[in-house]
């Protein structure tokens, strides 16, 4: 009977070093992310796994469980709001990419030729979020099964009852309780910031400028797709470039400001204003590293 009791004492040993080990490879893989890691790492490890099962992204906490966002996406089809997606007729195509991206409050209603009917996740600024709550239903309603990822400065997302943007989103999933919103957290905030200065020289605050959601939108979906193609945003040259085509800034805004004229605004803003123009150039960098092209117009990547 004693080498009965010491096989059981043996096997014992073993789970507990099983469960040990598993606890420190669990820990591991929730800790905060490395510094640039995700931009900047010429390795990328993607999961093919069921969604169920995808590692969480710790920079996103869901309203109001604080959960970290699970998502994975094969290939992630980003669709531009520009004026550039009017009359491509590539809506059936995006709506075959695993997963589809949207930015703010861009429609798909009545412009599903050109940018598609589906969407899986969408970023959102933290001034576009009343423009969504105007049309709540559209946005959020049972039909909706979007994950919404809202970023902006903690002034308008603190959760203490002074945030106003977060008091509106808390509203809104007590409205509709399947919502899926997520909250860029500070840190990721702090991080976005910090990936300007690594690619620009340039401190973000001092220069006066803020990250456009473009920019939230690219970091994220290099972090979380395998593939990224991006529908209808112009490089860094494509407003000095000879018979550029002139849109609307928005393809949902027919007549209003030229898409250029908005871009070469915000470059030169002393203040306040969004470099879309020195983002682009950055966006160019990373396409040469990393699995993502560009569509309608196309990019050449020299």
């Amino acid at each position: 009977m004693a080498w009965i009791g010491k096989k059981k004492s043996v096997i014992a040993t073993s789970l507990v070093a099983a469960v040990s080990l598993l606890v420190v490879v669990v820990n591991y893989s929730e800790k905060p992310y490395v510094l640039l890691a995700p931009v900047f790492s010429s390795h990328w490890m993607f999961s093919r796994q069921q969604h169920a099962v995808f590692k969480p992204h710790l920079g996103y906490v869901s309203i109001p469980k604080q959960e970290p966002l699970k998502l994975s996406c094969e290939v992630c089809s980003v669709v531009s709001s520009s004026g550039q997606m009017l009359g491509q007729a590539v809506g059936a195509k995006i709506d075959r990419s695993s997963c589809i991206w949207r930015m703010n409050n861009a429609p798909t209603r009545g412009f599903e030729h050109d940018v598609g009917h589906r969407t899986t996740l969408r970023v959102v600024s933290h001034t576009s979020v009343p423009l969504l709550l105007q049309r709540p239903q559209y946005f959020f309603g049972q039909a909706n099964d979007t994950v919404y990822v809202v970023w902006g400065p903690l002034r308008n997302m603190r959760q203490d009852g002074k945030g106003p943007v977060y008091n509106m989103l808390r509203q809104a999933t007590i409205n509709y309780p399947h919502a899926r919103i997520y909250l860029t957290t500070e840190e990721r905030m702090d991080y976005c910031d910090t990936v300007f200065k690594k690619e620009t020289g340039k401190d973000r605050i001092q220069s006066g400028s803020y990250l456009s959601t473009g920019w939230f939108t690219l970091i994220l979906a290099m972090d979380m797709c395998k593939e990224v193609h991006v529908y209808g945003m112009i490089n860094h040259t494509y407003c000095k470039s000879e018979g550029f085509r002139r849109v609307p800034y928005h393809y949902y805004e027919a007549g209003s400001r030229d898409e250029c004229a908005e871009y070469f605004l915000h470059e030169s803003a002393p203040y306040g204003g969004h470099r879309f123009i020195t983002e682009k150039a950055v966006f160019a960098k990373w396409a040469k590293t990393h699995a993502i092209k560009f569509f309608n117009p196309p990019w050449q990547l020299s």
